[in-house]
């Protein structure tokens, strides 16, 4: 069965150093919102991921406009027990287009890398979250049977990236390790159904460059 991936309404992807919508239409880098500043939730009628601040008094999704919202959990940075740090499997093969960072992505920061039709697909990390799954309200969406409709998140936190499983039927894999969730560096391979994505980061020239554990 052949799959496609794509790059839903509004979340922002790179090609040739501009972040663009997968309209085609140029937009600004989006700023994300502190974690001490606001809260996530979660619609319970159409899974959209809603950031309100604490004080917000109407509290509403804005995808669908229900007020049915449950406070997305999110494990703790020391909550270890849960994450790929224990029996880590670190045999695969990383693909040769991660070994030169700069070349393929080109502005420093933080990205999810894939390939799809024989082309790399680069999406920046620039959000307080990014969702993968199958369903209509993912970020980057894989029109596959073995991905959930929600499948994994990737949260920011302060102690940096993490993907967490979103209630997923075939699980996250981190470098071949299945995981509740754990901390991202570079060049971890995530794997959600028979897909397979790597964190990239691309530290600014002045700076020291990330290595992969």
């Amino acid at each position: 069965m052949q799959t496609s991936a794509c790059l839903c309404e509004g979340a922002p992807w790179l090609y040739h150093g501009r972040f663009v919508t997968p309209s085609g239409s140029e937009m600004e880098e989006p700023r994300s919102e502190t974690m001490s500043e606001t809260v996530p939730f979660r619609c319970e009628r159409c899974g959209e991921i809603v950031t309100l601040t604490v004080d917000e008094p109407a509290r509403s999704c804005t995808n669908c406009g229900s007020a049915e919202l449950a406070p997305l959990e999110i494990p703790p940075p020391d909550a270890g027990a849960t994450s790929a740090e224990d029996g880590r499997i670190d045999e695969r093969e990383a693909p040769p287009w991660l070994a030169d960072p700069r070349a393929l992505l080109g502005e420093p920061g933080e990205y999810i890398c894939f390939e799809d039709g024989g082309e790399v697909v680069v999406v920046p990390l620039t959000r307080e979250w990014t969702r993968i799954g199958r369903g209509l309200a993912a970020d980057v969406r894989f029109d596959d049977p073995t991905v959930s409709r929600r499948h994994a998140l990737i949260v920011r936190g302060a102690d940096g990236l993490r993907v967490l499983d979103d209630r997923s039927l075939n699980g996250v894999f981190v470098n071949g390790a299945r995981v509740e969730w754990s901390p991202l560096t570079h060049g971890d391979e995530i794997r959600v159904g028979r897909h397979r994505l790597y964190y990239a980061v691309l530290e600014p020239a002045d700076a020291p460059a990330a290595t992969a554990p």
